[in-house]
């Protein structure tokens, strides 16, 4: 009993480090590489506003895995704390409220980056579109959560 009790206290004490750490590039386009360091093998380009999530963080850089599972380094200094998601599915709903039977404001093209507002219940996921428009899609419709 006192070994599960231990190891119960052990594991609450390590889940906050096991959060999740979303950000997203702040430069037009941010160039992701193999290693650490500019002289590494260039991978592809990202571009603004895209999110990711850090998984480590080295002097200046981060290892980031983008929506596809695709992990890469960064320069730290190209990542901004500003929260966006994007679309992972094709034709994602736009609604004005949090519930299927709520009217559609807009139907998403996969791979539409918008600004992350809140989870206003569970399953769904305030969002805006840099245009203005906002509202509510489905969690499992994005990513970057």
């Amino acid at each position: 009993m006192r070994r599960l009790l231990t190891a119960l206290c052990c594991l609450a004490t390590a889940l906050p480090a096991l959060a999740l750490d979303f950000r997203s590039v702040v430069v037009p386009a941010a160039v992701l590489y193999d290693a650490p360091s500019n002289k590494a093998k260039k991978l592809y380009l990202i571009r603004a506003q895209t999110p990711v999530e850090v998984v480590v963080r080295l002097e200046g850089w981060a290892k980031v895995r983008d929506a596809e599972g695709g992990l890469a380094w960064i320069e730290a200094s190209q990542l901004t704390e500003r929260r966006t998601v994007i679309v992972t599915a094709a034709g994602a709903e736009l609604r004005e409220a949090a519930a299927d039977n709520a009217p559609l404001s807009a139907s998403l093209a996969k791979w539409v980056v918008l600004d992350y507002v809140g989870t206003p219940a569970p399953g769904w996921v305030a969002v805006r579109h840099r245009d203005g428009l906002s509202g509510v899609v489905r969690a499992t419709q994005v990513w970057g959560l």
